[in-house]
């Protein structure tokens, strides 16, 4: 069997599939943002009220991607859904922007969020590395995240079973991890309910509203993965029932952890100690516990991050795979390695754009970069469920329609507006991302018709 004829096999349960949409969600977002939202919001309600709204947000998304993972039930999310339902064009700027920053941006992100908790954890070792005077602080960190991406490439290079067995024993460490974090941090008694009457308001007028529309694309992030085993419909057994469910039992998950957390830590910590502190979690045991708290779960919630890394470093690479596959990325990518059946090399070129993400850009200008980059293109994949109805009058029909599409479009289209405006820069590149796109789609349409074997 040549590599042109190997395929990904339909491998996956419901059990690993929703294991794989928890872990893509549960991450690096919400272990870092919430102290970057309070030092910008300044009212621990507020904060409360649009992590609801972002789960609301992300349930009418997984609503609308059920629907269209049942009907074309693929290897490719976003990328397959708009190249068939709309244009190869719109599917491609998709998967670019997954290819530069969707999924790469987000493993440098958690590799990050590793290496800040681990520090955190031995704040000793920082100094000690850079009193050598071979290497600094900040750059310490960075070489311990790209280790740890490197270490699950390789994992995940070795097959789909056995890194799906990895990703699903990681992903309930996880939330056994939250659940006595939560379940520990309520019954320390240490805690002051009266920190949500504390902390300032948020500026008014329209300045309050960018502020507000920044932070929800904060928090989407945290949520991004929602869609996670739409990117694995060609691996996913029985799709139709096993694909749908899987978003939605994922999603509503994570939205119930994410709620119990950010409670716990308005619980635990002032919200004007809370403001900028990026290992949030660590500081909210230690306020509740002490210091030897604070060491040990910063230690458990860095490598907590392992898992969404991991679920990243899975779902990517099954998007360029598909667009290699169609002609419009290099044939290279799309070849399947003759042993462990992945796409090999699309998780080679993920590992390096993730190395690189690593060592560019602060913390916060990659989560803005991502966050509006990520905003982009699921909100026409979503309108798209309108034009599959019309086509496929008999697929599997999911529940809300049209409320549903109609409550994520409108939304997303507001927090876009409202962040670029906040933050003008990183909202241009994440632009400019996607327009480089567009001369790129020709030039792979170009070389695949020059290709007469294709």
């Amino acid at each position: 069997m040549t590599n042109n004829d190997q395929k990904l096999k339909r491998q996956l349960g419901l059990f690993p599939a929703t294991n794989i949409v928890v872990a893509n969600m549960v991450g690096a977002g919400i272990f870092t943002t919430s102290g970057l939202l309070m030092a910008g919001l300044n009212d621990p309600v507020l904060m409360i009220i649009l992590w609801i709204v972002g789960g609301i947000i992300a349930l009418c998304g997984a609503l609308s991607y059920g629907e269209l993972g049942a009907a074309i039930p693929e290897a490719g999310g976003e990328y397959l859904f708009l190249s068939k339902l709309y244009h190869p064009l719109f599917g491609f700027l998709s998967g670019w922007v997954s290819v530069i920053v969707g999924f790469s941006a987000p493993i440098a992100a958690s590799a990050l969020g590793f290496s800040e908790y681990f520090f955190r954890a031995f704040n000793s070792l920082p100094a000690a590395l850079s009193g050598t005077g071979l290497i600094t602080a900040a750059m310490a960190g960075k070489l311990l995240a790209i280790f740890i991406i490197l270490i699950f490439t390789f994992i995940h290079y070795r097959g789909i079973k056995y890194g799906a067995r990895i990703q699903s024993i990681l992903t309930i460490l996880k939330v056994t991890l939250i659940v006595t974090l939560l379940v520990a941090g309520f019954l320390s008694g240490k805690g002051d309910m009266s920190n949500f009457s504390k902390g300032g308001r948020i500026l008014p007028g329209i300045a309050g509203w960018k502020t507000i529309g920044l932070s929800l694309m904060w928090i989407m992030f945290a949520y991004s993965g929602w869609n996670a085993s739409t990117y694995l419909g060609s691996e996913i057994k029985n799709p139709s029932k096993i694909l749908p469910r899987s978003l939605l039992y994922g999603t509503g998950l994570v939205m119930l952890l994410y709620l119990g957390i950010n409670i716990l830590y308005v619980y635990g910590i002032n919200p004007e100690k809370m403001k900028g502190v990026i290992s949030v979690g660590g500081l909210a045991m230690g306020t509740l516990f002490g210091k030897s708290a604070d060491v040990l779960f910063s230690l458990l919630i860095a490598f907590a991050l392992f898992s969404s890394l991991s679920a990243f470093i899975i779902i990517g690479p099954r998007v360029y795979y598909s667009m290699a596959k169609d002609g419009l990325f290099f044939k290279s990518i799309g070849k399947i390695h003759p042993k462990y059946l992945v796409p090999s090399n699309s998780i080679l070129l993920q590992s390096a754009i993730a190395v690189i993400m690593v060592l560019s850009g602060t913390f916060e200008q990659v989560l803005t970069y991502m966050g509006f980059s990520l905003g982009i293109f699921p909100i026409l994949t979503v309108f798209s469920v309108i034009k599959l109805r019309r086509e496929k009058p008999d697929a599997i029909r999911m529940p809300g329609y049209p409320i549903t599409q109609f409550i994520y479009i409108i939304t997303g289209l507001l927090i876009l507006g409202l962040s670029f405006a906040e933050r003008p820069k990183e909202s241009s590149i994440a632009l400019l991302t996607v327009v480089i796109g567009i001369p790129a789609y020709y030039f792979f349409k170009k070389r695949m018709k020059l290709q007469p074997d294709r």
